[in-house]
């Protein structure tokens, strides 16, 4: 392994660590004190997971173009020439990344933790706070439900980072300014959709913290879960990323009309001043 090499999967670890320090921070202070400072203010939860995002991309995107995701890395070896050789080690630091972020999350937050479970007289084993750090389907969602919603949100979020981050699309914002209209982007999604499944969208987001929570006493509840409910936020954030991705790729991108003009260009049919010969 080259220095180059490693230091991107540092970057996407460092990446997914950032994104669940914030995220399952914020999910630990909405789900375990009473009131709940987030109670009636869930978009402040939602914001803070999307603005988790942004600084994630704006610490590591120069490093390794911030995936941090492996439904997006998945997508972009489908369609953006990513090597697929880099595919697996991707996803295996994502997922160490959100193993340490929920490690951090536990070691500030596990006296609050075992202090709501007392008081609601609940176990670890039992699933008391699990969503802290792991999804989990709402009431009357079933897990094949949950499986579709998936990959409906994911598909959105994958769909939504291509248009963002594409070259050739002109009202895409520029100077920067991507990282944080991704992060809104997220925030969106889980403001308008995020109470089906606590909106994973991110194989490494739940498996990494879920893997963590299994060995810090949740067992069972982490590991299958209820209704074996763990492979649901791993398998439809990979498909619906390369739904979202195709999506983008065969309903905009063949239309967008630099990428048609660049398209002209290398077939040699514009002139030296842009004209477009022929017409």
């Amino acid at each position: 392994m080259n220095r180059e090499f490693l230091g991107e999967l540092i970057s996407e670890a460092l990446a997914v660590f950032i994104i669940i320090a914030f995220g399952d921070s914020v999910a630990a202070m909405y789900l375990l004190y009473d009131p709940s400072p987030y109670l009636h203010a869930y978009w402040g939860v939602c914001i803070v997971w999307g603005l988790g995002v942004t600084v994630a991309i704006y610490a590591t995107g120069s490093v390794s173009g911030t995936h941090a995701n492996p439904a997006v890395t998945l997508a972009l070896a489908t369609y953006r020439a990513f090597p697929w050789r880099k595919v697996i080690p991707y996803w295996a630091a994502q997922i160490v990344g959100g193993f340490l972020g929920a490690a951090l999350v536990y070691a500030l937050y596990y006296p609050v933790i075992n202090h709501f479970n007392d008081l609601h007289q609940m176990t670890r084993a039992g699933g008391g706070g699990m969503g802290v750090f792991f999804t989990s389907p709402a009431p009357g969602i079933t897990v094949w439900h949950a499986f579709s919603d998936e990959i409906i949100l994911t598909a959105i979020l994958v769909f939504g980072i291509f248009a963002i981050t594409e070259q050739y699309n002109e009202m895409a914002p520029g100077a920067n300014f991507g990282a944080l209209i991704i992060g809104f982007l997220v925030a969106a999604i889980g403001a308008s959709m995020g109470y089906l499944e606590a909106w994973a969208i991110n194989p490494a987001r739940d498996l990494g913290p879920r893997l963590f929570a299994y060995i810090a006493g949740w067992h069972g509840s982490a590991m299958p879960a209820m209704g074996h409910y763990w492979w649901v936020p791993i398998a439809g954030p990979l498909i619906g990323g390369v739904l979202g991705a195709t999506a983008y790729e065969y309903l905009i991108y063949p239309f967008l009309p630099a990428q048609l003009r660049a398209q002209k260009a290398r077939q040699g049919k514009i002139g030296e001043e842009g004209v477009i010969i022929g017409e």
